[in-house]
């Protein structure tokens, strides 16, 4: 996520689970004065990637951010958020640590997220084993992220949605791609292991359900963004109800109006 803040700057910013600091490399120093960089994986941030932001780094879990409350200017969260157990909670913590009139900035995996190795999966245990259990973390609902953040407190939200859809040799790639990216399933319940002819039955129904044409698979991340604002006096509202001086059954006429200014 390549994030535009030039319309202002923010001296304080925080990057909840930022790994190694991806989301740093493209801030500037116009934009963001100082960078707090919170992880619940340790190592991730001892490798972290070096800044030209003045950055302090500190091992948090996002549910409870060691802040105080109207800390931050700025709050970024980039495809971290998907691992957190209680994002309600989540939510209210960034909300908490940021100032009035603070931004919130995030982008997360969203629920249509490798549907096609989710549904071939299930398929196969269905076939071979006649029961499944989940292998693909669970994602957030678009429908639901917007009450999330509205119940957090957040105003003037926006959430948007887009797809990336990348091409593999085969489903074996596909989670060998997801393994390396420390993206497995690490849910409590979930089953330790799955049988080989499972595995070749998911690998079949891979490629027959929704394999391309030169014979590779796709793999389909779907990602939420969303900008949520904490309240303050100075923002604009919206007009109170009843309010309004023209009807939007007034606005047909608009169009006739201007057809007859040109003739």
């Amino acid at each position: 996520m390549v994030l535009n803040l030039s319309f202002r700057t923010f001296p304080l910013a925080l990057d909840v689970g930022s790994g190694r600091g991806y989301i740093a490399q493209h801030l500037n120093k116009e934009t963001v004065e100082k960078l707090i960089q919170a992880d619940i994986a340790e190592n991730a941030l001892k490798n972290a990637v070096e800044s030209e932001i003045p950055t302090v780094r500190v091992v948090a879990d996002e549910e409870f951010l060691p802040f105080k409350e109207d800390t931050f200017d700025l709050v970024v969260s980039s495809l971290s958020l998907h691992w957190v157990n209680d994002l309600p909670r989540a939510f209210k913590e960034i909300h908490r640590v940021l100032k009035p009139d603070g931004v919130f900035i995030g982008a997360m995996f969203g629920g249509d997220t490798l549907y096609e190795l989710r549904c071939s999966l299930q398929l196969a245990e269905l076939e071979r084993e006649g029961g499944f259990s989940p292998h693909v973390s669970p994602f957030t609902a678009v429908s639901d992220l917007g009450h999330l953040l509205s119940r957090a407190g957040f105003n003037t939200l926006t959430v948007d949605t887009d797809e990336i859809q990348v091409n593999y040799p085969g489903l074996f790639e596909v989670m060998e791609d997801l393994q390396g990216m420390g993206e497995s399933n690490c849910s409590w319940n979930r089953k330790p292991l799955l049988h080989r002819e499972t595995m070749l039955a998911a690998a079949a129904i891979y490629q027959e359900m929704y394999g391309n044409s030169d014979g590779s698979v796709p793999a389909t991340f779907q990602i939420y963004y969303m900008i949520g604002w904490k309240f303050h006096e100075s923002q604009a509202r919206p007009a109170q109800r009843g309010s309004a001086t023209v009807s939007f059954g007034d606005l047909a006429k608009i169009n006739g109006l201007i057809s007859r200014g040109k003739k």
